[in-house]
């Protein structure tokens, strides 16, 4: 056998007095993937930035880490500046932090061409272009003047990959590379890799906490928890013959179990008819409309008490536009009819009676739980607002209940919500938005971001708490597998538009529609292997 290209051994990595990571040790061979899994804070990420360095000055590092025959462990800045963004490339979890928002991608990949290859303005903006190419970004002449914001989710996602492939290295670190992106952009950015792995023979450490996509990406397994591996293996006997406790636990924690039954006769809480959301487009001097972006065009639903639609489809498909649209968070037109009410008619005062009866637990619960505050204060605030009567006592054991009934102890009220799991701080946002004991609650993927096992566990919450509060729920989603475990009806859909609508049991039995059969393919079905073709990635030149 070949020599390993990347070989750890007693690994260790600490923060003070804690252990990050405790005697890590696997190789990878030339050309092989291998795939670190686990949950939030099992030192998946912590292992992989320790190969280039990366880790901050607090961190401690012992044990061994071979590159190519080269000791990364204690190297110097000039070694390492060899080997990072040359012989080992990287991709972060989230784009959008790792791309600089004032420089377009076009001069952030031509950055990484100048330092490690030598190349001037022009060749470097030709190269680029062709990494552009390659890894499937259309029009690349026209979006290599772009900004990161200017690109979707996926585009970011393969920008990077470009800026990390640009130099050809022999090995590239992909830390959870497919994290909250859409199920079809996860297959393509997979089906990218592989395709651009054995074009470049390449090696690959891919980390991920999502069991059901390393049967598509990987050749081997390291499964790891509380900082230590606990098995290691090929995929298959991964899959087929788990050893180890935490590894059983990981594959059967998939989201499961059906949405309750609900009473087919109950009135309904919140119907519109034509919604639209339509942002205008303004270009020139004067700042004229020139057109307009239609994130939501004459969408009709309605929701009984006790239901959940499911709001799936791609990103920039209206999705969160339509939630929002429902609470009034944006401008819309049309009509809107809560509990009886007309929405849409009533002045920004005239509808505050009515908040505390729609709610909404948004994405990403760090960004929306306020750093400032307890997480106390933050349950109690919506109290504050539409409760004012209430005593201070009775304020306080309406915020315990509720963080009761989200399964958190009222003893942690007093902390703060970076002391929280993923997992805690969404239960928060829950908590908070069922303390007002809300009619009707937009969940705008609440899920996403979260480790498969922890899926389950909020899934399961959520099914508990509609049926004992008859909650109705619009519930966003572009995870077909969570969707399948907790709504009633479903409407997927595209550019704006409602393109297929039912019952839920039906559309994943028998959908109608070919970019709904599109979805479920992408979503159920991505332990298949890599079916979709790249573009050719070309060697970077060796000289100027």
């Amino acid at each position: 056998m070949s020599a390993p290209l990347l070989s750890l051994r007693d690994l260790t990595i600490g923060f003070g007095p804690n252990e990050a990571a405790r005697r890590i040790g696997f190789d990878i061979a030339p050309g092989e993937t291998l795939a670190l899994v686990g949950e939030s804070g099992s030192g998946k990420s912590v292992t992989a930035l320790s190969v280039l360095n990366l880790l901050p000055p607090s961190a401690t590092v012992s044990g061994r880490i071979a590159f190519d025959g080269t000791e990364l462990v204690g190297a110097n800045a000039a070694t390492l500046r060899t080997i990072r963004g040359n012989k080992v490339g990287m991709i972060f979890q989230e784009p959008m932090s790792s791309l600089n928002p004032v420089h377009t991608i076009g001069r952030q990949i031509g950055e990484v061409l100048t330092l490690h290859q030598g190349l001037r303005a022009n060749a470097a903006r030709a190269r680029t272009l062709d990494l552009l190419d390659a890894v499937g970004i259309p029009d690349p002449a026209g979006r290599i003047d772009d900004f990161p914001h200017q690109l979707s989710g996926g585009q970011r996602q393969r920008a990077m990959i470009a800026m990390a492939l640009a130099n050809d290295p022999k090995l590239l670190i992909a830390d959870e590379p497919t994290t909250a992106l859409d199920v079809t952009v996860q297959a393509q950015i997979l089906d990218l890799l592989k395709t651009l792995q054995r074009q470049n023979g390449m090696a690959m450490l891919f980390i991920t906490h999502d069991l059901s996509i390393v049967r598509r990406i990987a050749d081997r397994v390291c499964v790891m928890t509380g900082g230590e591996i606990v098995e290691t293996g090929p995929v298959e006997t991964i899959f087929t013959a788990p050893q180890h406790t935490y590894t059983r636990h990981l594959l059967a924690a998939a989201p499961s179990g059906a949405p309750l039954i609900p009473d087919p006769d109950a009135s309904r809480i919140i119907e519109t008819t034509d919604l639209k959301v339509w942002f205008p487009i303004k270009r020139g001097l004067l700042r004229r409309t020139v057109g307009h972006i239609r994130a939501v065009d004459g969408v009709d639903l309605s929701i009984r008490k006790g239901e959940t639609l499911g709001v799936v489809g791609e990103s920039g498909s209206g999705k969160s536009s339509l939630g929002y649209a429902l609470l009034r968070l944006i401008p819309s037109t049309g009509r809107i009819v809560l509990l009886g009410n007309d929405v849409q008619s009533r002045s920004w005062s005239a509808l505050r009676p009515l908040r505390k009866h729609m709610q909404i637990v948004f994405q990403d619960p760090f960004g929306s739980l306020s750093p400032r505050m307890s997480v106390g204060e933050i349950v109690e605030e919506g109290l504050s607002v539409h409760m004012p009567r209430l005593s201070r006592t009775e304020r306080t054991e309406k915020v315990a209940a509720a963080l009761r009934e989200v399964g958190l102890d009222p003893a942690t009220a007093a902390r703060y919500p970076h002391e929280f799991s993923g997992g805690q701080r969404q239960r928060i946002a829950i908590a908070r938005a069922l303390v007002l004991e809300p009619d009707f609650l937009v969940l705008d993927e609440p899920t996403s971001a979260l480790d498969v096992s922890i899926q389950a566990q909020v899934i399961d919450l959520l099914r508990a708490v509609q049926a004992r509060r008859q909650l109705s729920y619009l519930f966003i989603s572009h995870d077909l597998r969570v969707v399948r475990a907790l709504a009633h009806r479903l409407i997927v859909m595209r550019d704006g538009q409602v393109v297929e609508q039912g019952l839920a049991a039906d559309i994943f039995a028998a959908p109608q529609e070919a970019y709904t059969r599109q979805l479920l393919a992408a979503a159920l079905d991505l332990g298949a292997p890599p079916n979709v073709s790249a573009g050719t990635l070309p060697k970077a030149p060796t000289s100027e």
